[in-house]
């Protein structure tokens, strides 16, 4: 990679990507509440790293934490929460559009209520991927920790609503799969352990094949209704950018989250056809591309950095306590990795889109 290994271990490890699905313009709130109680439509379990996590890494000896500012600056009263960004991500916009909530707790949150359990909620962790090794690196929880504490989930809900009705919510929710940069950004192209085991298409592989397992283990717990979300382009992230010293997108990482995302497409088409889910797929990779290159015409100003610190390198504990730009709503990036609030309120038009299309049928 013609990087000092040192610097890139002190600058990525514990990097914990968001995924960012493409924009799409708004589809009217009544029409998709509609479609949601047509289809009995109950809740979102979300699964994933942190895009998704709405604050579980908070209960883990991790240092994967966003529990602090300036991260939720702009949440509800101005409250960190352990989600990657100045406010609420993409699934609790998705989940308020659809007349759930509006905001997806975390299952390991001790407040959490009857009611946020009744409205769905995320095992999601920041950090994790398809790749136990990849959650292993910083001690967070494996897709298989967040599918078994899904199970304990399923007990909770029979507690308080009785078996009938918990399968019904579990079987009428709508499962969310958004992860795969980590196992990247993360892992093989940081530690040595993947790369000398694999070519990048044979990891890619190993990627799809853990998701399969990870898919049939969500229909055995009864899902019938999936989102996957495909990763971005890679090299274009801020921090990525800085590491590999340059101005544009880094395009072999790119060329790698292209790769990916084709094969996660593919296995979706048979996994609808012999799992009998309906899936839907959200691909970004194009749509983030342009709006990197051409952010005005989503409405922001500044796509290269991100608006903590000095929005090249800073991301989690780096960007603890540091000043922050006058105006995240003109920024793509939150730090160096994740996007803003505003940015996550695009990927869920995006998500909602690809919903009423292919699994609100």
């Amino acid at each position: 990679m013609g990087l000092n290994m040192i610097r890139m271990r002190v600058l990525v490890m514990g990097l914990v990507l968001a995924l960012m699905p493409c924009f799409s313009p708004a589809l009217p709130i009544n029409q998709l509440r509609q479609l949601a109680a047509k289809h009995n439509i109950t809740c979102m379990l979300v699964f994933g790293d942190s895009s998704v996590d709405s604050g579980n890494n908070n209960r883990l000896a991790t240092d994967m934490k966003g529990n602090f500012l300036p991260y939720g600056k702009d949440f509800f009263n101005g409250r960190p929460t352990g989600r990657f960004t100045n406010g609420r991500l993409a699934t609790d916009f998705i989940a308020d559009e659809l007349g759930f909530t509006n905001k997806i707790s975390a299952f390991l949150d001790p407040n959490i209520s009857e009611i946020d359990m009744l409205h769905g909620v995320s095992f999601a962790s920041a950090g994790s991927g398809y790749d136990e090794l990849t959650a292993n690196f910083s001690s967070v929880l494996s897709v298989p920790k967040q599918l078994e504490y899904c199970n304990h989930y399923k007990i909770h809900l029979r507690q308080l609503v009785g078996k009938k009705r918990a399968e019904e919510i579990i079987r009428n929710a709508i499962f969310v799969l958004s992860m795969g940069t980590n196992d990247f950004l993360q892992n093989y192209f940081l530690e040595p352990i993947r790369s000398q085991q694999y070519t990048v298409e044979e990891y890619q592989n190993f990627l799809v094949s853990r998701m399969v397992e990870d898919i049939k283990e969500m229909k055995r717990l009864g899902a019938t209704r999936l989102v996957v979300v495909g990763i971005p382009p890679l090299g274009c992230m801020p921090l990525m950018k800085t590491l590999m010293d340059q101005r544009r997108c880094v395009e072999s990482y790119n060329k790698a989250a292209s790769s990916f995302n084709s094969k996660i497409q593919e296995k979706l088409a048979t996994i609808r056809a012999t799992l009998q889910v309906k899936s839907a797929y959200l691909d970004c990779f194009n749509i983030i591309q342009d709006a990197v290159n051409h952010p005005n015409k989503y409405g922001f100003v500044e796509a290269t950095k991100g608006c903590c610190g000095t929005g090249t390198i800073e991301y989690g504990n780096t960007c603890k306590g540091l000043s922050v730009c006058e105006d995240p709503s003109k920024y793509v990036f939150w730090d160096a990795v994740h996007p803003t609030q505003k940015m996550y309120r695009i990927i869920a038009q995006a998500g909602l889109k690809s919903l009423n299309e292919n699994v609100l049928l």
